[in-house]
Formats: structure tokens, C-alpha cells, sequence
């Protein structure tokens, strides 16, 4: 099985000069707790609701301020026919909850999410996925961010 027959389909973006407010009206409306970041059609971030609450907030950084601000600058990203095991893996490698999937000529196709991994036949991957994520620190880890 390969991650596009698991993937949530028609994500959201949101620009990267729109608001934290802006941002986090989307996620209320779409009920989901991270926006890919994109200028036109390049994607050039991710923001979570983790971000907007400790990169933003707890910096005093008001619902004006910019996605910019706060967003995760480093867009790591999966191609729609990886396999997903190979998905599961780089998630626990390099620690991340969601993963914009991607078309081979680096269009956004959907996101995946470990919540869709553990729904399907291949939990069993998702759980060791989970278990290398909540590894505390880490390179994406905030503790480590230089901002704060």
C-alpha cells in the first residue's frame, strides 16, 4: 500500500504573511492541528498549533503577527508512491506528527498524518513510528529552537 491511498486529500495552505490568527481560524475550520506554508504553488513551511502556542504566544507575539513568524522554515515532505513503511520510518526518524505528500514534480497532493497511519493495516508500523517520535528532544524538538 502506498501513502496517496491513505493521505487526507485537498489540504489547506495558508501564506506565509497571513496572521497566527488567520492560521489558526483555518484550523478551527478544518479541525486539524498543522497548515503546510505556501507562496504560490512552492510550499516553504509548515505551521502547526504547537508553533502558534510556543513560538508564538508564550513569546508574546500577538494574532497579528505572521505565519512567518513561527512557522517550521524546513519542509520535509513524502512522495505519493512511497511505501508506507518507508513513510512510517523517516515520521520516527526525524520526529514528525504530519508530512505533506507530494507529486514527483513537487506538488502538494494531500498530508498524511500518524493518526491515518494507525488506522490502517499497517499499525503496526505506525506504532514503532509513534515510539521513535515522542523520543523526547530531537532535532525538530522546540526546547532546541533559537528563537525562544
Amino acid at each position: 500500500m502506498q501513502i496517496k491511498d491513505l493521505m487526507t486529500p485537498n489540504v489547506r495552505t495558508i501564506g506565509p504573511d497571513n496572521s497566527l490568527r488567520d492560521a489558526a481560524l483555518v484550523m478551527a475550520e478544518c479541525d486539524v492541528g498543522a497548515l503546510p506554508v505556501a507562496e504560490g504553488d512552492r510550499l516553504v513551511g509548515m505551521i502547526t498549533d504547537r508553533d502558534i502556542a510556543i513560538r508564538g504566544v508564550a513569546l508574546g507575539k500577538h494574532g497579528d503577527a505572521q505565519v512567518s513568524e513561527v512557522m517550521s522554515a524546513e519542509v520535509l515532505y513524502c512522495f505519493a508512491d512511497e511505501s508506507i513503511e518507508d513513510v512510517c520510518a523517516n515520521m520516527g526518524d526525524v520526529q514528525v506528527r504530519r508530512l505533506p505528500v507530494l507529486s514527483h514534480d513537487k506538488r502538494l497532493l494531500g498530508i498524511v498524518s500518524l493518526a491515518d497511519l494507525a488506522t490502517s493495516a499497517q499499525s503496526e508500523s505506525a506504532g514503532m513510528a509513534l515510539e521513535a517520535i515522542t523520543r523526547p528532544g530531537g532535532e525538530h524538538s522546540q526546547i532546541n529552537d533559537t528563537r525562544m
